[in-house]
């Protein structure tokens, strides 16, 4: 299973999410600290969970991160949160 699908499925599992995209964005970073050949090192994430209903962004970050804390030990070295509850303004 690629680290990118090892990341959807956590947290479609852990957020149950009304929209979740994940993008690799390793391509845009060739040649910095972290970038490996063949990708999958640095993410971003959209996700919109009832589950951040009341959070503050600081802590569906940490929730994001606690839940991805295995791929952040390993492979991932960037990963970007964009976190929302259902009905805010996403900017």
């Amino acid at each position: 299973m690629s680290t990118k699908d090892a990341i959807i499925n956590k947290l479609r599992e852990a957020f149950l999410p009304e929209s979740l995209d994940v993008l690799d964005e390793s391509h845009l970073h060739e040649g910095h600290a972290g970038h490996k050949a063949g990708g999958e090192t640095h993410f971003r994430v959209y996700i919109v969970s009832q589950g951040f209903e009341g959070k503050s962004r600081i802590e569906r970050h940490r929730m994001i991160n606690a839940t991805l804390a295995q791929e952040l030990a390993g492979s991932v070295h960037a990963l970007a949160i964009h976190a929302h509850a259902p009905g805010e303004k996403r900017g």
